[in-house]
């Protein structure tokens, strides 16, 4: 029933662009904090931003601040992450997460619905 459905993934050249959507449905999309997360092989899943409930504040992982920008529809309980100027070390799957309440968390534990993720590939 919950849901948590990402798509956009694919392979980009560094310096490219892309734009990742996950598209939820099962919940109170309104009152949760929507985030990025992202595990790249041998390395374990990490923080890449967070939105607050009406996307009046965001927090960013300090390497992807400036390059990212994550924002929420709530009219169409969609997040989505635009990301440009790709590099390498940005291949990754991505994968969205909701949590309960206002706090922006960084940690996996402070989420409570996920989605599979999308394959991101950044070739140089």
């Amino acid at each position: 029933q919950v849901q948590l459905v990402e798509s956009g993934g694919g392979l980009v050249q560094a310096g490219g662009s892309l734009r990742l959507s996950c598209a939820a449905s099962g919940f109170a999309f309104d009152r949760h904090v929507m985030a990025w997360f992202r595990e790249a092989p041998g390395k374990n899943r990490e923080f890449v931003a967070a939105i607050s409930w009406k996307g009046r504040r965001t927090n960013y992982k300090e390497s992807v601040q400036g390059r990212f920008t994550i924002s929420r529809d709530n009219a169409q309980n969609t997040v989505y992450l635009q990301m440009y100027s790709l590099r390498p070390e940005d291949t990754a799957v991505y994968v969205c997460a909701a949590a309960i309440g206002g706090d922006l968390e960084t940690a996996t534990g402070g989420y409570r619905y996920w989605g599979q993720g999308t394959q991101v590939t950044v070739s140089s």
